[in-house]
């Protein structure tokens, strides 16, 4: 068993701010754990679409938490899941869980529930963990906080490339639309609103390419002593 301290960088920002790549190339260049920890958000979403839940009436999305059961594991060094034994894979990254996915984050009691499982992670050992409220919320006390941005065009051409690259298409200006609104319910949502953290480095990506984001991360690491 190592003796090891277990280190957890927070990477946060708005959807399509780079965070998910940035933090996956950060967890690899270290040899540490990627966490996306949308992914449990996303999970939970499908897992109530498929049950037929409201997605809009917070009471029923709470009634349905714990009657679930969650698996995590090691993933070729990133964090996955199952949930009642069945793996979501590519649908999480769906239509209509991406759609849905703020009415389920915006529920508080949904949030202490991912909050906590989110923290659990450490066990695996040292993370890599990107979202919206790691830094603020889920590991306020770590040294490391970076908060990923770019502007909204920037981020909409992003997210439409996936898309288009995964879907078979990508419009721009739909894609605006819907970052738009996630970020109006991310960021004015009562229970840890998208913000950021105190202390966070903040990253404008806009023309940044991903590896110089990257070095800029571990760079902050290697001068804290906390990478090699």
């Amino acid at each position: 068993m190592s003796n090891k301290p277990v280190i957890v960088v927070a990477i946060d920002g708005p959807a399509a701010s780079g965070k998910s790549t940035v933090a996956r190339q950060t967890a690899q260049a270290l040899g540490w754990l990627y966490v996306d920890s949308g992914a449990l958000y996303r999970g939970l979403t499908w897992k109530a679409l498929r049950e037929n839940v409201e997605t809009t009436k917070p009471a029923d999305v709470v009634a349905l938490v714990p009657r679930l059961q969650w698996e995590f594991f090691d993933d070729a060094r990133a964090i996955r899941f199952t949930i009642d034994g069945e793996d979501p894979g590519q649908q999480l990254r769906s239509e209509l869980v991406r759609e849905a996915v703020s009415d389920i984050a915006a529920v508080p009691e949904v949030r202490l529930f991912i909050v906590a499982e989110l923290r659990k992670m450490t066990a695996f050992g040292s993370l890599v963990m990107e979202g919206r409220d790691i830094g603020s919320v889920v590991f306020p006390d770590t040294p490391f906080k970076f908060y990923l941005d770019a502007n909204p065009v920037e981020r909409a051409r992003r997210r439409a490339a996936e898309l288009a690259q995964v879907e078979g298409r990508g419009d721009v200006q739909q894609v605006l639309s819907s970052l738009t609104r996630r970020d109006q319910k991310d960021s004015g949502r009562k229970t840890a609103p998208l913000q950021i953290p105190l202390g966070a480095r903040v990253i404008d990506s806009t023309q940044m390419p991903i590896a110089d984001v990257v070095a800029l991360i571990l760079g902050e690491l290697r001068q804290a002593g906390a990478a090699p």
